[in-house]
């Protein structure tokens, strides 16, 4: 496929595998995480190791009528997710949009702060359909113009939603348009099947086999099939992207995670044949009450699993990110936007 201008090739995402079997998942030696979108935005948390914090001084600036000199052109947060994954192999660099938060600029102002451009993504893949993901497709098109990008994502993905709370009124959330984005000349790749990029070092999960006792979903989630509207407590469409840094072990990035925290991390252990879990990142879906009975097992469940670094953002509410950095200190990365973790076979 030849390079657009403007930007690099558009990734050919490869085959679906089975997921009966273990497929060797290529590890690379070098590996990036930019945190495009979160919930939160602190510009005074400190850099440490493999984690490098945004300051005030390194954001670019802008006039501000009331100061004497321009001032900081600051890191917007909002109630979203979207990450840029930079995977370096074979002394080549590839860039891959992991969901792309709620608003639709948010996501490609914070891209020009962070000084990334949108034009060299190679890949687009879609966690689910939520609004929170995949509002900023809109100021993405515009970013990129009219490109050839592939679009992960899982059959259910277009699904009508709504939340349904006792005694509350059904909130119907925004479903994506299929003919905006194909019009905006985006190749839409949809699969419940796992499948790779980057040459068998990048693993999309497809649909999550749901094996723990404690994770059952979204209980008053439902959606639109048949003209009828249905519980959807699965939301089936929830994937992961997964990377395996040689030595180190796997690096998880998830959405909203409502496919279970747990169970996704035990799944890319099970595609991959790779036990290690070096780094889960992402939203784990652990706030509000129907979801807080079970931070306590969740919390032992990925101890167990022992990572090295944990960044439980997005949705995974204040009270599951105190537990993990009681009971997983040295792990523990409070999430914040424009944080970018960095993994390497050398370190």
């Amino acid at each position: 496929m030849c390079e657009n201008e403007g930007g690099p090739a558009p990734l050919v995402p490869e085959a679906a595998i089975r997921v009966d079997e273990v497929v060797p998942l290529k590890p690379v030696d070098e590996l990036s995480i930019t945190v495009l979108m979160e919930n939160q935005s602190d510009l005074l948390l400190p850099s440490s190791g493999a984690v490098d914090r945004p300051s005030l001084p390194s954001l670019p600036t802008i006039p501000v009528s009331t100061f004497d000199r321009p001032g900081p052109d600051v890191l917007v947060a909002e109630h979203g997710f979207s990450a840029l994954v930079n995977v370096s192999k074979g002394g080549r660099e590839r860039q891959i949009l992991f969901d792309t938060g709620v608003s639709p600029n948010g996501m490609t102002e914070n891209m020009g702060r962070l000084d990334v451009d949108p034009k060299d993504v190679s890949a687009v893949v879609m966690s689910h359909g939520h609004l929170d993901h995949a509002g900023g497709l809109d100021g993405f098109i515009r970013a990129v113009g009219r490109r050839n990008l592939p679009v992960l994502l899982h059959p259910d993905f277009w699904l009508q939603r709504r939340i349904t709370p006792p005694g509350g009124s059904a909130w119907e959330l925004p479903a994506t348009s299929r003919s905006a984005l194909e019009g905006a000349g985006f190749e839409i790749v949809e699969t419940r099947q796992p499948s790779f990029l980057v040459d068998r070092s990048v693993l999309i999960t497809g649909e999550v086999e749901r094996t723990t006792a404690f994770e059952q979903g979204f209980p008053i989630h439902e959606a639109l099939r048949e003209g009828e509207w249905a519980p959807d407590p699965l939301i089936l469409d929830e994937q992961a992207l997964v990377v395996h840094v040689r030595g180190k072990g796997l690096v998880i990035l998830t959405g909203c995670g409502h496919a279970g925290v747990v169970n996704i991390a035990r799944y890319a252990r099970k595609l991959t044949g790779v036990d290690q879990v070096h780094a889960i990142i992402g939203g784990f879906h652990l706030t509000g009450g129907l979801f807080e009975p079970i931070i306590g097992a969740t919390v032992e469940a990925l101890a167990e699993l022992g990572p090295e670094l944990l960044v439980p953002g997005h949705c995974s509410g204040w009270q599951a990110q105190q537990a993990l950095a009681a009971r997983l200190p040295n792990a523990y990365v409070h999430p914040s936007v424009g944080t970018r973790l960095s993994f390497s076979s050398a370190s």
